[in-house]
């Protein structure tokens, strides 16, 4: 990464503005990803000759069933490479924003291995993976927050699939609509800015990459044309079509994991098998398939060229295609090859297309004009991309960049968005997901829906004057273990924050016309703040401090927002979350206690006197025991809550304070309104 490091000597001598550290940055990202993905591809076709050209003669040679070999031969190099890899990321330390800078050759080398001996992925997800990785390391080698290596990292993935598809214009929506998602559309301080980044590194990347590898789209079609635009019915029946294999598709990758973990009932033997042996499992089942149907293994695109040319393809063999592609694809994911899931979804969308236009022509009459199988191959490529993916936006202008074909896009999204609003609304926990995902905290998103922030806010943040000088600032962050602190002017409004990233990138710079001495806060700190209200719920808080990953986050008055009130910070909203969940743990315990707690037999006392006496004394001996279990069952939950007298205290504590605090908080902005 030598490359990286003259970067960061060059922009510390020249001292340039933040929009123009970024802009080189988005260049430097699209230079060295083109660079790196043209090299995977060819790696890829160096592969393949090894495999299928030169092992291939020499097993063939001997047996016709010797074939099989080759993918367990590569699948014995793989594991040698995964078993490198699993020890290299036990030591890694950057496992948030990126990956060690020798574990980014490994996986591509991996990677390119796996494609190459014939496992059924695709190149275009490591593709992404390394263009991603290329702009978190070279974010981390040049300091940036954690904001702005979230922002390389997309232009990385754009660069990353532009240069694999050769297709800039769906690279860039990719990662706005994958990479970057709710960042970029919650981030409105700068969208301009971060589109431009990544449309940079998209540019410059597919630039690298049709120097090197040429200018023609992926796939060529033959000349065809929508006869009737009454055809669009067909194609959203397509599109509903193409949701079902493709959640067909993503379920039986998650499923094929489950039985390669060992998690089937079936196969708990398979939690002792060694990643070695899985691989050659996988490597088996892929030269099983290529001794009867060579035309599912390996990437595929020489079978999807032979559909869009309209190469005479029998519906029965279409349909083993379709299922023998799904099955093959999941069983080479979850063995343990590496490679992505674009390049699958493009060939089962391919074959369903066209299985779906040869069926409608067979079943319709002549009468009717519809157009030639390749029109709906084309849309079922699309179609079952963007849902196993979830970019509808993203599947439309890579197959258009892809095909280069004007006449087919009206049905291409109408198919493309039934497709994916049929998968959008079988998906209801996509945004709880979401939030957990950045949060590190399990799938329970209810816990955190019912607690406010004033409940868990501290009250007095740390803080600097904007006017203060920045080493005595720094010495103030330091010495007090702040991640940040708030930055107010001399009316105590907030003017923005002080991050520990803003006081190491200025304290690491060279020195320059401006001595460090000289400087304030007011010229490093970051103005754009995210905030929260001390009414809203830790959900929605959580929700936001995770589009840039913050730690912790100022609350203000709703009336009055530059007026701060108290700050949040992700600990004490973990703690919040653990300690409801053990008090909900509790509550259900003690309920359990009671309904199972069995009543005792009563001895019925006969006496001189009458039966009324004796049902009198059965039912005070009654009462006694009952009342006797009620004082054991409130000394059991008085010893429970002496086991936990540290947690009962603080939570009493906090939700008395917390309350008086949180009615001090409405009362103060009912007054300010």
């Amino acid at each position: 990464m030598s490359l990286s490091r003259l970067l960061v000597t060059l922009l510390n001598r020249l001292q340039p503005s933040a929009e123009t550290v970024m802009l080189v940055s988005a260049i430097a990202v699209g230079v060295i990803s083109g660079t790196g993905v043209t090299l995977f591809r060819k790696l890829i076709l160096f592969a393949q000759e090894i495999y299928w050209h030169e092992f291939a003669i020499v097993f063939s040679a001997k047996f016709h069933w010797a074939i099989v070999l080759i993918p367990m031969l590569g699948a014995v190099v793989v594991s040698l490479l995964r078993f490198k890899l699993d020890q290299l990321e036990v030591g890694s330390s950057n496992r948030d924003l990126g990956q060690s800078y020798s574990q980014i050759p490994l996986k591509t080398v991996a990677a390119a291995l796996s494609l190459g001996a014939g496992a059924s992925l695709g190149p275009e997800g490591p593709s992404v993976e390394l263009g991603s990785n290329i702009g978190a390391l070279l974010g981390q080698t040049m300091q940036f927050s954690s904001e702005r290596i979230r922002l390389l990292i997309g232009a990385g993935g754009a660069a990353g699939l532009a240069a694999g598809f050769n297709a800039p214009i769906a690279g860039v929506f990719f990662a706005l609509e994958v990479l970057l998602r709710d960042s970029y559309r919650t981030n409105k301080s700068s969208p301009n800015s971060d589109v431009s980044v990544v449309v940079i590194a998209s540019v410059i990347s597919a630039l690298v990459s049709q120097i090197s590898l040429g200018e023609s789209p992926a796939f060529s079609l033959p000349v065809y044309e929508v006869r009737s635009y009454w055809e669009l019915p067909l194609y959203l029946g397509l599109g509903v079509l193409a949701s079902v294999v493709a959640l067909l598709f993503t379920r039986s990758i998650k499923q094929a994991k489950r039985f390669f973990a060992g998690e089937w009932a079936i196969a708990a033997f398979m939690q002792k098998v060694s990643m070695p042996i899985k691989l050659l499992i996988g490597g088996f089942c892929v030269g099983i398939i290529a001794l009867t149907f060579p035309e599912a293994i390996g990437i595929g695109y020489e079978t999807v060229e032979s559909i869009l040319q309209d190469t005479p393809f029998t519906i029965p063999l279409l349909t083993i295609l379709l299922v023998i592609k799904l099955l093959l694809t999941a069983i080479s994911s979850a063995s343990g090859f590496v490679g992505g899931i674009f390049a699958p979804s493009i060939f089962l969308g391919a074959v369903l297309g066209s299985l779906y236009g040869q069926a409608i022509a067979y079943f319709l009459p002549a009468s009717i004009p519809i157009a030639a199988s390749p029109a709906y191959a084309l849309v079922g490529m699309a179609a079952v991309l963007a849902g196993t993916v979830r970019a509808p936006l993203t599947s439309v202008l890579l197959l258009f960049e892809m095909t280069r074909d004007y006449r087919i896009v009206l049905p291409l999204m109408a198919a493309v968005g039934l497709c994916a609003w049929v998968l959008d609304q079988s998906d209801t926990s996509k945004a709880d997901r979401m939030i957990m995902q950045w949060s590190n905290l399990p799938a329970d998103i209810e816990v955190l829906e019912k607690i406010k922030i004033a409940e868990v806010m501290t009250l007095n943040p740390a803080s600097v004057k904007y006017s203060m000088p920045l080493l005595q600032a720094a010495q103030f962050i330091t010495s007090g273990y702040h991640h940040s602190a708030l930055v107010f002017d001399d009316i105590n409004h907030l003017q923005g924050i002080l991050t520990t990233q803003d006081l190491k990138r200025s304290l690491s710079a060279p020195m320059g016309e401006r001595s460090i001495e000289d400087m304030t806060v007011e010229n490093i700190c970051t103005r754009e703040v995210l905030y929260t209200f001390a009414d809203e719920s830790l959900a929605e808080a959580l929700k936001r401090m995770a589009t840039r990953d913050l730690r912790q986050m100022p609350v203000v008055d709703r009336h009055q927002p530059k007026r701060v009130i108290g700050m949040v910070d992700r600990l004490a909203i973990t703690t919040a979350y653990n300690t409801a969940l053990t008090k909900r743990a509790i509550a259900a315990r003690i309920t359990a206690t009671k309904s199972v707690s069995p009543v005792p037999a009563v001895a019925v006392i006969t006496t001189n006197g009458s039966g009324n006496s004796n049902s009198n004394i059965s039912s005070n001996i009654a009462n006694d025991r009952e009342n006797d279990q009620n004082n054991n069952l409130d000394s059991n939950l008085d010893s429970l809550n002496n086991l936990n007298s540290p947690l009962s205290n603080t939570l009493d504590s906090n939700s008395s304070n917390n309350l008086n605090r949180e009615s001090d908080i409405h009362s103060s902005e009912a007054i300010s309104s």
